[in-house]
This record gives structure tokens, C-alpha cells and sequence, in this order.
């Protein structure tokens, strides 16, 4: 699709401050989704209690870092990363100085690669990750992410299974597709902020008629967040202090660590999924190049991108715990409105750090249902999975060498093979990445270096037409 505003252009700031509020209803349910994960996980076993606004200013300041490292070249938000929650779960033990040393190895991991890139070049990761792993990557990330989109779609506020939020849902994304189809110039650029509004009003009916009628199956909407905000609620709690890292560190300090073995120990819960999340960080630049017509990995250049995620992760977890990430959410949200202003990420930014000290509005987005989420992200997941699919059109698959490798990503990949290592589990996108990155390394051994310029010719050919649309 042909962007509206380019990565250097900067729209008038009252529609900016319209489409960076956008781009943070696209992102913000997943960020304070990690944080409540890790909670559950803990069941109150531990002192550390992750605070969802604490996230979100943790991830406008991650974001505020990268936007920096990277020059204002690349239109992206980092959010809290799930790859990390099951370590976060097991650091939890070591208390606050436990998950955030853990933040700190993992965006080490990204400076380390940052480090090494910038001294010999990306010319390894080419080889190790061309577009006949990229492209199935890409499209795997969506199409993992299927699942989770169509389980909240068919979800009452109580979990359950339900038709009346199924249909809520599908009003959202069909309203999302027919502004961004069929709407004016300028409310094609707001599809999501008018779905979730009609989905939202919509299940607010429903769940009203539902209370009125006494009728269980119509609350579609838990208020509850919402309500008990307002109830504490006071001139001097209007505002209120996130619980940040880095004030759980000053209150329990080391004691918690048990000393080196402690470290060890949340080191090797970091460092590996860091590892993995590596290989998702580079597909997700290529996604994102792909959407805005640039190569990422050579400009600003892949060493830029990782430096700015490591310290992104690191500093924005000094304030909020989790880890950050590269969001495929911001992609589709760029990819679906044309929006790649890098000033409207930045806005987003600001605004995440300024309403996360405002506490009603955590509370609200906690009632947004999560059937209109799932309806939003069916768009969100779907641009995803497309933009891989078009990578693959770079990839002979009439040659079998090639075709093994992409079979064997989107079939580990989608069925959802998991590697459980008591300390570390691989995720199925990851195990998919690593089995296709061996496969293709035995597929391609001793390929000559005519086929290898043959490829390169291709790929290159495909990106020069690309732009010309």
C-alpha cells in the first residue's frame, strides 16, 4: 500500500495526537497483558507484584531510547515482550532485583550482537537468515498469533465462549476494514480507534441490557476495573506514582538474590530466550521494511536496531520490569493506516509515559472486552502473515532445497512445537527458526556462488518493483 506520511514526514500534531493514540490502542492491551500474566503465575508466592502502569511507561521510555539509537529511521514500538514471562515468573523468586538484572542480561545480549554487527558487518546474518527464512518467519508470526486473536474473540468478560461477543467482535473488525477500505482520506487513517469504539459501545448494550434483564449471557463488558478505580479514587489518587522497578530494588535491595548463585541462575533464564528473541527481532525489521519500502537492516543498519531494543529493555525496565520488544502489532497498525511518521511513535511514547500516571485510564482500557481485541487483531495478525507470504515471492519453490526449509518453519511453526528445558522454554516461532536456519544451512551446502548472485539478483529486482508502487 502507498503510505500518507512517509517515515521523515510529520502530520499536523492534532491528527498526529489522533493517530499516536492509535498506535497506542494497538500495542497497549498486549503491554499490561504481561505483567497480569506474570502475577498469575506467581500467585502472590512472592513479594514482587508487577504494575501494569509501571509497563507502560517502561515502554515509552524503551521506545523513546530506540527511536534514538536508530536516528528516527524506523517506525516501531517496543512493548512488554511474552518470550520473557516465563523467566520474569522465575525471577520473581530474587525479587525486584531479580527481573531487573534478568532485563538487564537479556539487552545485553542485543548490545553484545549490536557490537559485533557494527564491527564485521551483517553479511553472517544474510547468510544465515536470507529470505527463504525470513519471508515463513514473518508469516509464522502472524499466523501463531491466530489463535490468541480468534480465543479473545469468542470470549465473554468471564472467559467463556460466548456468540453475542463473537458477533461484538466481528462489528469491530468489519468496521475496521470498511473505514480503512472505504472511509475519507482522513478516517482511513483511524480504522482501529473507530472499530474498537463501535465494538466497544456495542457490547456496552448488551452487557447493559444484560443487568437490566438479569440475563447472565449478555455481560459482555467487565466494569469492574473501572468501577473499584473510582470508588479509591481521590483528588490526591487522580495522579498516582506507578510502583516502579526501581522502588522494590531500594525497598528489599539485594537480600533476595542469594548472592552469585542467584545471578547465575536468572542469567540462564534471560540469556537464552534474549538469544531467540534476536532472530524475531530481524524478521520483524524485515516486515517492517517490507510495509515502508526500506531496507532496516542496512539503514539505519541492524547494529542501530538491536543497540536500541537492548537499551530500550534495559533502562525501560529499571521502570517497569518487563522486557521489551519489537511490537508486530505497531507494524499492522502502520501497515493498515499509511501512518510511518517515526514523530507519531514518538508521541506515542509520551503519551504512554504521561497515562500511565493516570490511573482511570489503566482502569478503562482494562474494560475494553477483549472480543473486540480479538476482532481488531484478526486485521492487526492477518497484515502480518501477508507481508511474510510476500517475502516468500523473493524464494524459487520449484526448487526443492527451498521448499523443505519453508515447509519445515510454517509446520513446526503453526503446529506449535515447543522445546522445554526446565529453565528456558523455546517457543514454537523460535524452534521453527532454528530448525529452518539447519535446514537450510544442509539444503545449501556448496551452493555455488553463481546461484547465490542469482538469488541476490531476485531479491534485488523484487525490492526495486516493490518501491515502484
Amino acid at each position: 500500500m502507498r503510505l500518507v506520511y512517509d517515515v521523515e514526514e510529520r502530520p499536523p500534531f492534532r491528527k498526529n495526537v489522533i493517530y499516536a493514540f492509535q498506535q497506542l490502542l494497538a500495542i497497549i492491551a498486549a503491554t499490561l497483558l504481561v505483567p497480569t500474566l506474570v502475577n498469575l503465575g506467581t500467585k502472590g508466592a512472592t513479594e514482587v507484584v508487577m504494575s501494569q502502569p509501571a509497563a507502560l511507561f517502561g515502554t515509552g521510555v524503551g521506545t523513546l531510547i530506540y527511536v534514538l539509537c536508530t536516528q528516527k529511521k524506523s517506525p516501531i514500538f517496543l512493548g512488554s515482550s511474552f518470550a520473557f514471562i516465563n523467566p520474569l515468573i522465575g525471577a520473581c523468586t530474587f525479587g525486584y532485583l531479580g527481573i531487573f538484572l534478568g532485563a538487564v542480561f537479556a539487552g545485553l545480549v542485543y548490545v553484545v550482537i549490536a557490537l559485533i554487527i557494527w564491527k564485521v558487518g551483517t553479511g553472517w546474518v544474510d547468510r544465515l537468515m536470507p529470505p527463504v527464512i525470513i519471508g515463513p518467519t514473518v508469516a509464522l508470526i502472524g499466523l501463531s498469533l491466530c489463535g490468541s486473536a480468534v480465543n479473545n474473540l469468542q470470549s465473554n468478560a468471564a472467559g467463556e465462549y460466548n456468540l453475542i461477543a463473537i458477533f461484538c467482535g466481528l462489528c469491530a473488525f468489519f468496521t475496521t476494514i470498511v473505514v480503512s477500505v472505504r472511509g475519507g482520506r482522513s478516517i482511513r487513517m483511524i480504522p482501529f480507534i473507530i472499530g474498537i469504539l463501535v465494538g466497544y459501545v456495542l457490547a456496552s448494550v448488551f452487557t447493559l441490557i444484560g443487568y437490566a434483564a438479569g440475563i447472565e449471557y449478555l455481560k459482555i463488558v467487565d466494569y469492574s476495573a473501572l468501577i473499584d478505580n473510582f470508588r479509591t479514587l481521590s483528588v490526591n489518587s487522580f495522579f498516582s506514582v506507578p510502583n516502579f522497578t526501581f522502588l522494590g530494588i531500594f525497598h528489599n535491595g539485594a537480600d533476595a538474590m542469594k548472592g552469585v548463585a542467584g545471578v547465575l541462575q536468572v542469567l540462564l533464564l534471560f540469556g537464552p530466550v534474549a538469544l531467540v528473541v534476536f532472530a524475531e527481532h530481524i524478521a520483524d525489521h524485515e516486515n517492517l521494511g517490507s510495509v515502508i519500502r526500506r531496507d532496516l537492516i542496512r539503514d539505519p543498519g541492524l547494529h542501530r536496531t538491536l543497540m536500541g531494543d537492548g537499551l530500550g529493555t534495559i533502562i525501560g525496565s529499571f521502570f517497569g520490569g518487563c522486557p521489551n520488544t519489537s511490537y508486530g502489532e505497531a507494524i499492522g497498525c502502520v501497515a493498515i493506516s499509511g501512518d510511518a511518521s517515526v514523530s507519531t511513535i514518538i508521541l506515542t511514547s509520551c503519551m504512554a509515559i504521561v497515562l500511565s500516571f493516570f490511573s482511570p485510564f489503566v482502569a478503562f482500557v482494562n474494560t475494553i472486552p477483549v472480543c473486540v481485541i480479538g476482532g481488531i487483531c484478526i486485521a492487526l495478525y492477518g497484515f502480518i502473515a501477508v507481508s511474510g507470504l510476500r517475502m516468500i515471492q523473493t524464494v524459487d519453490l520449484n526448487d526443492n532445497r527451498n521448499l523443505y526449509v519453508v515447509s519445515a518453519i510454517l509446520v513446526l511453526g503453526i503446529g506449535g512445537l515447543i522445546l522445554d528445558l526446565k529453565y528456558v522454554q523455546i517457543t514454537s516461532i523460535a524452534t521453527a527458526l532454528i530448525v529452518g536456519i539447519l535446514v537450510n544451512l544442509l539444503m545449501h551446502k556448496g551452493k555455488s556462488p553463481e546461484e547465490e548472485e542469482e538469488e541476490q539478483e531476485k531479491k534485488y529486482q523484487y525490492d526495486k518493483n516493490e518501491k515502484l508502487f
